[in-house]
């Protein structure tokens, strides 16, 4: 255990913050890492350390912490116009752009944008919108929301409920009508001597069997990442969205594309259901919409949806729904110059051209023997940890084997994430070669210290 004096920033964090999705065994022995600022892709301590942050924040600061573009964007807007809402037939032109550039980038030849603070508040809003559409067309039945084991769509009390994780059951979640199918996960889940192919099968006849049971029209909607990011970065197994498309458009239930981590370039295309060439009827999209330089969401409505919503809200004369700041001008404007950096001035590029080298690297680390699986697309990736390759046997829990690999990258100055039994890397679009090695240079120090000291 570290000591801190009294007066550290280390205990003053502990003394009055109230830590989320944090390991509390790790900052009790080691303390919170207070930062201060950032360069490019690093970030600095006030102990002036200085750290390569390979999460990108949170999957979202893509442009790295200090882009000069986003931060213009954002003084030019609070000089302008520093805040307004989209309540009551008002909103600023910034919010006018930005839902038009949203759509014209979007997978839909027209469609309509409602604005949030957060993917979590997108996904509890998208959730509304489609049981305020089923009343509205006379099926108040239609509420089953259905997504996948290991998924994650937020912490709102709805979209917790959508996130397949067990966690959740500590908060009495998930609510009645929220239905997690199997995770599209074929290294873990597929069944001995199962082939891809049959898994993928096993997955749609899953789905189609559920809709049978539990009645399409009670359905509202099936809900899925294209990647799942905080199940620990899972590509879909070969042909899935091929496969479940099709039964879901048979049976008239949405497919929903939640694009929180995957939009705006993480796995080399715009969206990843252009990756895995599928057409969601709507899109959540947070995280990169901003590259993280302002707190937004958005739930992008493809034609058919945003027509028979806007058709139910003009029944009744409004969408009783939104947040104060809902379209705020000073994120619209963030976002329109986040957007225009990824698609325009080279990030997207650079995903893709660094893509090879992030696979490659990967794959280098999962000749370790503790290593059962590397996984990634575009850049993000995971290496799962094992106790045997073999059986792909996890260690044990309370060895927590992720949470001390991701320390002792701390120590080596990188910030990886821990989650289960994996370390996921998703680094900022504006990576370079060299810093691409060190991220994988100081990840392998780590780990092979970690299995040395557990195995």
């Amino acid at each position: 255990m570290t000591e801190h004096s009294p007066n550290s920033w280390e205990a003053r964090a502990d003394a009055n913050s109230f830590y989320g999705f944090t390991d509390l065994p790790t900052v009790h022995d080691r303390g919170t890492v207070v930062l201060t600022h950032g360069k490019g892709p690093y970030i600095y301590d006030v102990h002036g350390r200085e750290y390569l942050d390979a999460n990108s924040g949170l999957w979202n600061m893509v442009a790295g912490f200090d882009h000069p573009g986003l931060t213009a964007a954002a003084k030019a807007q609070y000089d302008r116009f520093p805040g307004y809402h989209a309540f009551f037939g008002r909103m600023t032109d910034q919010t006018v752009m930005l839902s038009e550039r949203l759509i014209d980038v979007s997978p839909f030849d027209r469609g309509k944008v409602f604005y949030t603070n957060s993917g979590s508040e997108a996904n509890d809003t998208l959730v509304k919108m489609l049981w305020f559409l089923a009343r509205a067309e006379g099926q108040p039945q239609r509420r089953k929301i259905l997504t996948r084991v290991n998924g994650y769509h937020g912490v709102t009390v709805v979209s917790a409920s959508m996130t397949g994780k067990p966690y959740n059951g500590l908060f009495g979640l998930p609510l009645d009508g929220f239905i997690h199918l199997t995770c599209p996960h074929y290294w873990r889940e597929g069944q001995p001597d199962e082939t891809e192919a049959q898994f993928t099968a096993r997955l749609a006849q899953e789905l189609e069997d559920t809709i049978a049971r539990e009645g399409a029209d009670t359905i509202a909607a099936f809900v899925a990442e294209p990647v799942m990011g905080a199940g620990g970065v899972i590509p879909p197994s070969q042909g899935y969205f091929q496969a479940i498309a099709p039964i879901l458009k048979r049976h008239g239930v949405p497919l929903v594309a939640d694009e929180v981590i995957c939009g705006f370039g993480r796995t080399g295309d715009v969206w990843g259901c252009q990756t895995y060439d599928f057409m969601p009827d709507a899109i959540i999209s947070s995280k990169a919409l901003t590259a993280g330089y302002f707190p937004m969401g958005a739930v992008i409505l493809g034609p058919d949806l945003s027509d028979r919503l806007q058709a139910a809200s003009e029944a009744v004369e409004e969408f009783p729904h939104g947040f104060t700041a809902s379209g705020h001008p000073v994120g619209c404007a963030i976002a329109l110059k986040a957007i225009d950096i990824i698609l325009n001035e080279g990030l997207l590029d650079n995903v893709r051209a660094l893509t090879p080298d992030f696979e490659a690297g990967l794959a280098d680390l999962a000749q370790h023997s503790n290593i059962g699986e590397a996984r990634s697309k575009g850049l993000m990736g995971a290496l799962e940890a094992v106790s045997d390759e073999a059986s792909k046997t996890p260690f044990p829990a309370d060895l927590s084997i992720s949470e001390r690999i991701a320390n002792t990258c701390t120590d080596h100055g990188l910030i990886c994430r821990p989650l289960g039994q994996s370390i996921v890397l998703c680094p900022p679009f504006i990576m370079t070669p060299a810093q691409m090695d060190e991220m994988f240079g100081k990840l392998r120090k780590a780990l092979t210290q970690v299995f040395k000291d557990v195995t």
